[in-house]
């Protein structure tokens, strides 16, 4: 429970870095482009970023081709929340553009958090599964194993 906890604080420091990362992208690019355009684009780069803070950071876990993969899905969620939001607060409620985004981005939070945390953190072995050593059935658990992406 305590490192659950310690988890959703950790989230909560990532989820707040990021969200200055896309909003300060999406004010940097909103002059150039469309609103909508901006916010994709800004949503996609701080993505990345957010990837690699959520695996070592909140997590504590290392980094997978396969996890950088599935992150995206665990976004898509966070994602349609956002933008169907953002549509109707800038839309139907008449919401500046450039405010928006953030207030969007809090409604999608307790989604991100779930979702990422069932991708990113591998399920932990039962003692049936595991080996005598007390690794997993591959010998190593995965703290470990060298990172592969990073």
């Amino acid at each position: 429970m305590r490192d659950q906890l310690g988890q959703i604080i950790r989230f909560g420091v990532v989820g707040g870095i990021n969200t200055g990362t896309f909003f300060g992208c999406y004010l940097l690019l909103h002059p150039w482009m469309p609103y909508f355009a901006a916010y994709t684009l800004a949503f996609l780069l701080s993505m990345v970023g957010s990837f690699f803070l959520n695996t070592y950071f909140t997590y504590r876990t290392r980094p997978t081709w396969k996890k950088f993969a599935l992150f995206p899905l665990t976004n898509v969620t966070n994602y349609v929340v956002q933008s169907a939001g953002l549509y109707a607060l800038v839309t139907w409620a008449g919401m500046d553009d450039r405010i928006a985004p953030l207030v969007a981005a809090v409604v999608a939070i307790p989604f991100t958090y779930v979702i990422s945390r069932r991708i990113l953190v591998s399920r932990v072995p039962g003692p049936e599964e595991r080996d005598p050593d007390g690794s997993g059935p591959e010998g190593e658990t995965e703290e470990r194993q060298p990172s592969r992406l990073a």
